[in-house]
């Protein structure tokens, strides 16, 4: 499996665009919290915070102009795998299954976390953007579940 290090040095040398890459850090940050949230509270789900964090920073690794939309989490595997590393079974159903437009559906609970955490980083950022301080440190639950409500605001999460 891919290290933590190999794959922000892959996704530095792979994406120009740097809020791709806070995005997919953020990504990384809800993956491992709701690892350990779901460890905490079922014991019985295998949940490796590692892998899930990896999904969440390497999940949008082919957020690139050559990449059609539609292949947006499938192709970032097969980048990966020419680059050498291992990339399991789950680890690409889950990158393929957080955009709908792939065709791949999530199924596990880890395809789940990726599938509504991903959409959630935007509303979070703006949500902070249009606080007074513009800092994250400011921003309540309350103020995210408000912003959800308003169908308008962030139109790029998915609120379904």
């Amino acid at each position: 499996m891919i290290s933590r290090e190999q794959a922000l040095e892959f996704l530095n040398k792979q994406i120009e665009n740097k809020n791709i890459i806070k995005h997919m850090l953020a990504t990384e940050a809800i993956m491992r919290t709701l690892a350990r949230k779901l460890k905490i509270e079922n014991g019985k789900l295998k949940i490796d915070e590692d892998k899930w964090g990896l999904v969440g920073l390497l999940h949008d690794g082919d957020y690139i102009p050559t990449v059609p939309e539609n292949r947006q989490g499938l192709e970032v595997t097969e980048m990966l795998r020419q680059e050498g590393f291992e990339i399991s079974k789950d680890v690409a159903q889950a990158m393929a299954a957080h955009n709908h437009m792939t065709g791949c559906n999530p199924v596990t609970a880890m395809d789940w976390a990726i599938f509504c955490g991903d959409s959630l980083t935007g509303l979070i950022v703006a949500a902070t953007l249009v606080l007074p301080s513009r800092k994250l440190a400011d921003l309540t639950v309350e103020n995210v579940l408000n912003r959800f409500k308003e169908k308008s605001f962030a139109k790029g999460t998915r609120r379904e």
